[in-house]
C-alpha cells in the first residue's frame, strides 16, 4: 500500500465563490501545496532541485468533483505516489472533509531541465519517490 502524505488547510472567504463554495480552480492550488510539502518531506526543495537543473512540472491533471467544500471547512489533502519512472511521477490526490471524499485528482508530473526537455531524476530523488509506493 502506498504511503499517504497529508496536508491540511482551512477554506478562507477568498477561496470561495459567491455561494460560499470553494471555486473549482482553487483545488489546483491546494493540490500543488500538498505536492510541494511531499517534496519537502523527502528532503528536497526547489532550490536543491534547481541546482541539479531538475524541474518537476504538471503534465496532466484529471479532477473529479464529488461534493462541494464550503467556507471555513478544513480540508485534508492526501497525496499518494502511484507510479514512478525516471522521468515521470504519477500521483492520486484526495481532498477530504472529516474523512469524506470531496475532490479527487490523478496527476502526472514530468521531470524536465531548464529548457523543457525530459530529464532523468537524480538517483537520490528517484529512490525517495520510489520509497513512497
Amino acid at each position: 500500500m502506498a504511503k499517504s502524505f497529508g496536508y491540511k488547510t482551512k477554506v478562507y472567504y477568498e477561496d470561495t465563490d459567491a455561494g460560499g463554495i470553494v471555486y473549482y480552480a482553487n483545488y489546483l492550488k491546494y493540490f500543488e501545496r500538498a505536492r510541494t510539502e511531499l517534496i519537502y518531506s523527502l528532503g528536497f526543495n526547489h532550490q536543491k532541485l534547481n541546482e541539479t537543473d531538475t524541474y518537476i512540472v504538471v503534465r496532466t491533471c484529471n479532477i473529479k468533483y464529488e461534493k462541494p467544500v464550503k467556507f471555513e471547512e478544513e480540508i485534508d489533502i492526501e497525496t499518494y505516489v502511484t507510479k514512478i519512472s525516471p522521468v515521470r511521477i504519477n500521483l492520486t490526490q484526495n481532498a477530504l472533509v472529516k474523512g469524506d471524499l470531496r475532490v479527487k485528482a490523478d496527476v502526472e508530473l514530468a521531470v524536465i531541465d531548464h529548457v523543457g526537455k525530459p530529464k532523468k531524476m537524480t538517483d537520490d530523488l528517484y529512490q525517495s519517490f520510489k520509497s513512497c509506493i
